[in-house]
């Protein structure tokens, strides 16, 4: 698949089937994410497949959506503060870095025909508490996974004259 079509076919997925996600794909998947760069080369990132149904219903806690319910696999992307690039000026990376290893996890499972969606929007602290993250970890982005249930949406971007001066 050429990069624009799978850029075209990566959305934000918010109903997913029951069906599991097989282990390969996700090995697959998370490689995708392994190999994503990072300021200084870093990697200060932590990464939880959470895929049991006691671990599912702890992140429900941490974001109560109905539509949340129903990934089969829910990924805890963390950023490791103690490991993070500090830029001259103060300026921490590990935001940035979460992000691009992030969105290679979204573009990898999209390859594979798994549907993911970006959470930010979610009980940090509790997170941290229910999956006794360390000090120095803080949980960015939650990330759920399956096969969706629901069909693409056109995209609604704003035209390349607005972005590019």
């Amino acid at each position: 698949m050429e990069f624009l079509e799978l850029v075209k076919r990566r959305y934000s997925c918010r109903n997913y089937q029951s069906k599991p996600v097989e282990q390969g794909k996700l090995d697959y998947i998370m490689e995708c994410v392994r190999l994503a760069p990072s300021a200084v080369n870093r990697q200060p990132w932590r990464f939880r497949i959470v895929s049991s149904e006691e671990g599912r219903k702890k992140l429900c806690q941490c974001y109560s959506r109905e539509w949340f319910t129903t990934a089969p696999v829910i990924i805890i992307a963390s950023i490791l503060h103690d490991e993070e690039w500090v830029r001259s000026d103060g300026k921490h990376h590990g935001d940035i870095d979460i992000a691009i290893a992030v969105e290679h996890l979204c573009l990898a499972a999209v390859e594979q025909g798994v549907g993911t969606c970006w959470v930010c929007n979610f009980d940090v602290k509790l997170c941290k508490s229910l999956f006794e993250l360390s000090d120095n970890e803080e949980a960015a982005v939650l990330i759920p996974l399956g096969y969706p249930a629901d069909e693409l949406r056109e995209k609604n971007r704003k035209p390349i004259s607005e972005i590019i001066k």
